[in-house]
């Protein structure tokens, strides 16, 4: 006749199998919320790039930085988009915030941190035009920036109130370059191509992450790498 389980050892058995599980399930947790992010990337860049195309077909002419005023990419590209709501301007996030000293500061961001969490980003990028839509992207957009002489679209994939809320995490942005096309930020032809300064680790820039969103559409190990 087998000896059964004796109280103390099932006891530890569970106490193995609760270690165990409180050691795996984080970061199980983890990867799954990374891959939920790239899926969400990926359809907000064919989401993007599918209502520019109808823009610059029904509006007859290629967006471009030269022939677009402030606001006025907003304008055209909320037409062919589900909204369900339309910030204006600026109206969901702010061109005011705090600084790292808590003090009130323009361009500052309360809400959006860089890519490695070092400091608030700068979102001068993100107030000429902002939307949420019916599947809680929030877009941003800005058609002049620094650099002059640029269109940019910012996209927070998983909705405005849903963490991290970080460049190169959940946000990313896209470039529309002197020709009309749509390029992710950081790829050949935008004006973020420098990788230790717009997507690193390391970096202290304000900027930091804004070229991250080629990079998280094209390694294959981007999203296993991403600082915490």
């Amino acid at each position: 006749m087998k000896k059964a389980f004796t109280l103390a050892e099932v006891l530890i058995t569970l106490g193995i199998i609760g270690v165990v599980a409180a050691m795996t399930l984080p970061t199980l947790v983890n990867n799954t919320e990374k891959k939920e992010l790239d899926a969400q990337l990926t359809k907000s860049y064919s989401v993007l790039q599918n209502a520019i195309n109808r823009m610059n077909y029904e509006e007859g002419e290629t967006v471009i930085p030269a022939n677009s005023s402030s606001a006025s990419l907003a304008l055209k590209l909320k037409k062919y988009l589900k909204l369900s709501k339309d910030c204006g301007l600026s109206d969901c996030e702010g061109k005011y915030g705090t600084d790292e000293n808590g003090d009130l500061a323009f361009n500052y961001s309360d809400h959006y941190r860089t890519y490695n969490n070092a400091v608030k980003m700068n979102n001068s990028t993100l107030d000429d035009g902002q939307f949420i839509l019916t599947d809680s992207m929030f877009i941003m957009v800005e058609c002049s920036g620094t650099p002059p002489n640029m269109l940019l679209v910012s996209v927070d994939v998983n909705g405005y109130n849903k963490k991290p809320n970080r460049w190169g995490h959940d946000l990313f942005t896209f470039q529309i370059n002197k020709n009309g096309k749509f390029l992710p930020a950081g790829a050949e032809g935008t004006s973020f191509k420098t990788k230790s300064q717009y997507c690193s680790k390391d970096s202290t820039s304000v900027w930091n992450g804004i070229g991250c969103t080629y990079y998280a559409l094209t390694d294959k190990d981007y999203w296993k790498n991403l600082p915490k």
